[in-house]
């Protein structure tokens, strides 16, 4: 099973990741949480400031937890897309070429669950953007992504705990 959270940034999706490697259902998942501040210290530029090079390591990363089993990640190709889509430094053409691309891979996901940015603040990690505009941009696209390239996806919100229990009711575990 290949389960991915799916959100703009400060929504709480490792947060619920970690929480949910906790749990006894879980227990033979692999929990995977994005990498941003080691691969930025590689020098790869992060959120609107990205570039199309970075953003393929990023598909690289998704694609790479795609091809494995039981897997639970706090990213999915649709963020990388999004990310990519929003970027200053990615023409338009380069960004739908690089969707295009990416969008085979978003059917290899058993279920997609996303997270509204409704009603929680941004949290400075000292990596994230903490523009609400571009975290309001990212989401829009997200959004739109989801519309076009997934049938089906399920929404969530509220506490940790809240979010858990409507995740375990849709994979039934």
């Amino acid at each position: 099973m290949k389960i991915g959270l799916c959100g703009t940034m400060s929504v709480g999706k490792t947060t619920l990741t970690k929480a949910l490697a906790k749990l006894p259902q879980f227990e033979n998942f692999k929990v995977v949480t994005e990498r941003s501040k080691y691969l930025n210290s590689l020098g790869i530029p992060l959120n609107h400031k990205t570039t199309i090079e970075g953003q393929t390591v990023f598909l690289a990363e998704r694609v790479t937890e795609l091809m494995q089993e039981n897997i639970i990640t706090d990213r999915t190709i649709i963020d990388v897309m999004a990310f990519t889509e929003c970027a200053i430094h990615t023409s338009v053409i380069n960004a739908d070429a690089f969707k295009d691309y990416a969008k085979r891979f978003v059917g290899h996901y058993d279920y997609i669950f996303y997270i509204s940015p409704e009603g929680l603040a941004i949290e400075d990690n000292g990596v994230r953007e903490t523009n609400e505009e571009y975290r309001n941009k990212i989401d829009n696209s997200i959004k739109g992504l989801l519309k076009k390239y997934r049938n089906k996806t399920y929404t969530i919100k509220g506490t940790t705990e809240e979010r858990i229990k409507q995740i375990l009711e849709v994979v039934n575990l």
